[in-house]
């Protein structure tokens, strides 16, 4: 008896259409377009992490430590230059101090060279004012009140050259410690101008170093960067390809399937009745591809069952006429218990059934056609879900 069609599924992955012949997409030409989806569909980002990877996290953690004492070397630079610049000031103003102590020292021999000439030439020029060389002694003077005021002027000068020289000696003596001393400070100051220009240069250098250690590690780091790009680039190709050889052995296998199923009988009709009939057909039909809207069994021109036209077309062969419709085939089935459950029972899935329909074959296995890019398979017993319930046609 022929199945009888009042309805069809709704569209959703293995539904089917209103008009099934219509609707049908031949297999052959079919598997192509499939194959082309799936390639396409293969097309994207490689989830895995390539081997150079935990090499770019090590490079890059190492340009990091080195950015960190390149800045540490930076900010000691400017400390660096403040303390050279304090010991150049330093040694600038025991320079100064020095040339002032040197200049004092002549200025204090030229007043003192200055002063005795003065004196000498004074003494001289009262000696010639009394005519006669022998004016200052006693012995050749005429006028004993002159040669007492000679002598004693000449007492008074003696006395004041003597005393500016015991004051020369005495300021030489204290400017030349001075000046000793400032020497010992120049030279420690020099010392220490030295060393801190040592380290200012020792510091630049540094700096040199670490810039050119970092430049090397982001060079690094991009040559590993363009390896992983590559090492991406050759996966998803590689990836890509093997998805083109999958689909080509698939149509190929496809059209093999076609070619020997258009010469094949059509499948024998059942031995038993009801449900374990039903199940006899819908084994029979095991590897049939999945077509939406299809039922057409081996040895049609375009074999292909969507589930609601596996089941119908399985209870057919027992002469039960089932709708071409997941919700209509539990409308029109007795609703079963689980712990009831025998086989050729229908399973429904979705809101009444709408969205999917498979046959119970027993223990604990059912039988379905799924999906677009799939065929009718045996598989194990799906209660979770969206299974909504069991019937009896």
């Amino acid at each position: 008896m022929p199945p009888i069609v009042t309805d069809v599924e709704r569209l959703r992955g293995h539904s089917t259409p209103w008009s099934a012949r219509s609707a049908r997409v031949p297999w052959r030409v079919l598997v192509p377009v499939l194959a082309l989806v799936a390639v396409l569909s293969g097309t994207v980002v490689l989830a895995t992490r390539p081997a150079s990877g935990d090499s770019i996290a090590s490079a890059r953690a190492q340009a990091v430590a080195i950015e960190v004492k390149l800045q540490a070397a930076q900010n000691a630079m400017s400390a660096l230059g403040q303390e050279y610049d304090a010991a150049s000031a330093r040694l600038s103003q025991i320079d100064t101090s020095i040339a002032s102590t040197t200049a004092a020292i002549a200025s204090d021999q030229r007043q003192v060279s200055s002063d005795r000439t003065r004196l000498s030439k004074a003494a001289i020029a009262n000696y010639v004012s009394d005519g006669t060389a022998g004016g200052t002694n006693s012995i050749f003077s005429g006028n004993e009140d002159t040669n007492g005021a000679a002598t004693e002027y000449n007492d008074i000068a003696d006395g004041n050259i003597n005393l500016a020289m015991d004051n020369l000696h005495t300021a030489e003596t204290t400017l030349t410690a001075q000046q000793s001393q400032l020497q010992t400070q120049q030279g420690q100051a020099r010392q220490a101008v030295a060393t801190e220009q040592a380290a200012v240069e020792q510091n630049n250098q540094e700096i040199q170093d670490q810039q050119a250690a970092l430049a090397q590690e982001n060079g690094q780091i991009n040559a590993l960067i363009a390896q992983q790009q590559q090492e991406q680039e050759q996966a998803a190709q590689a990836q890509a390809a093997a998805r083109i050889a999958s689909a080509q052995a698939a149509a190929r296998q496809q059209a093999t399937y076609t070619s020997a199923s258009a010469d094949n009988n059509a499948a024998p009709p059942p031995t038993a009745a009801g449900g374990a009939g039903a199940v006899q057909a819908a084994e029979s039909q095991l590897g049939v591809p999945y077509v939406w809207g299809g039922e057409s069994p081996k040895g049609s021109a375009d074999p292909g069952f969507d589930c609601s036209g596996l089941t119908a077309w399985s209870w057919g062969q027992v002469g039960v006429g089932l709708a071409h419709y997941s919700g209509a085939q539990m409308s029109d089935s007795t609703p079963v218990p689980l712990a009831d459950l025998q086989p050729g029972d229908l399973l429904f899935y979705g809101p009444g059934g709408s969205e999917h329909v498979a046959m119970y074959v027993g223990g604990g296995t059912m039988i379905e056609a799924p999906e677009t890019g799939e065929a009718v398979h045996l598989t194990a017993l799906r209660l979770g879900g969206d299974f909504v319930g069991a019937g009896r046609p």
